[in-house]
């Protein structure tokens, strides 16, 4: 009995600290990018000390008191962060090692973002595709009319139309989107977790460091399969070159990681500073991202080759 009452009270306290971040990110709009990493928070920490069981019972009640205060829009990302968070908070529950915890995390807010989509779409009748192609070209049109406007040439103007096209392309990678966005709020979401359970609850969670990070072997053959078939299917339209170009964005992401893990191990293996692998991963992403085609070459490499281990025993 008095079991079930401290449950009770940790889940209309978590209850109470979501609705309050909510009311928070409803009232001061320029947080709510910054909250939705917090968002999830709450039910990561109570389905972390209990179970999934029930912070059910704690997401529907949060979801009764959203709608009842706002609109569907934060409900769905009620939703969203519940699932993403009750996911994250049962592998913690389970102990699962952080990288399977992050993985199963991940999933949970691809499941809720999923569901949002589908939300939009039948219930709404707003398709994603069809919003992304009108806010492109919208954003093109004023482009083109500025650019006769000032008197920009025809050379300059036929590079736009070449810009234009491989920007319409974007909308074919929503799916990757999506599941780039979970990796990420999972990331934030568990990281924060860990910090505020480690305060709170004097356990000891943590990543192991990113230099160990290891991808499955199977990545290099989901890669190299999605490489092959994108060179044969030219068809934008299809749903084959939709699957594909989402599976290789997603794969060459995973590589990179991979990558980017062996220079901070090779760093760390030569002894030399780590200011120097962070600021590779500053110039390959933000100022020279062609080099990031090298990073994909190490990535294969260690992942195939298992250089992290031949090094260790070397």
């Amino acid at each position: 009995m008095r079991e079930q009452s401290k449950i009770l009270k940790d889940g209309l306290l978590f209850t109470g600290i979501y609705i309050l971040l909510l009311l928070i990110a409803i009232f001061i709009p320029f947080l709510f990018v910054f909250f939705i990493i917090v968002f999830p928070i709450p039910f990561v920490i109570f389905t972390s000390r209990y179970n999934w069981k029930f912070s059910t019972g704690m997401l529907i009640t949060t979801l009764c008191i959203t709608l009842f205060i706002s609109s569907y829009d934060l409900f769905l990302i009620t939703l969203t962060v519940g699932v993403g968070g009750i996911a994250l908070g049962e592998a913690i529950y389970k102990e699962n090692r952080a990288y399977e915890t992050w993985a199963k995390g991940t999933l949970g807010f691809i499941v809720g973002l999923l569901f949002m989509f589908l939300f939009y779409h039948v219930v709404l009748n707003i398709n994603w595709m069809d919003e992304i192609d009108a806010l492109m070209n919208e954003s093109f049109q004023t482009i083109n009319s500025l650019m006769t406007e000032f008197g920009f040439g025809e050379e300059i103007k036929e590079q736009m139309i070449m810009v234009e096209e491989q920007i319409s392309l974007f909308k074919y990678y929503l799916p990757a989107s999506i599941a780039i966005i979970s990796i990420f709020l999972a990331f934030t979401a568990q990281w924060i977790s860990y910090k505020t359970l480690n305060w709170l609850d004097k356990r000891r969670l943590f990543f192991p460091p990113f230099k160990h990070l290891n991808f499955p072997k199977a990545i290099i053959w989901f890669y190299l399969l999605a490489l092959i078939v994108s060179l044969f299917n030219q068809d934008v339209e299809s749903l084959s070159y939709f699957v594909v170009v989402n599976a290789l964005a997603l794969t060459s992401l995973f590589i990179i990681i991979q990558g980017f893990s062996f220079i901070f191990f090779y760093a760390a293996h030569k002894k030399v500073h780590i200011v120097f692998p962070i600021l590779i991963v500053i110039v390959s992403v933000l100022i020279i991202p062609p080099f990031l085609i090298i990073i994909r070459i190490i990535g294969i490499i260690d992942i195939g080759f298992s250089l992290k281990n031949r090094m260790s025993k070397g």
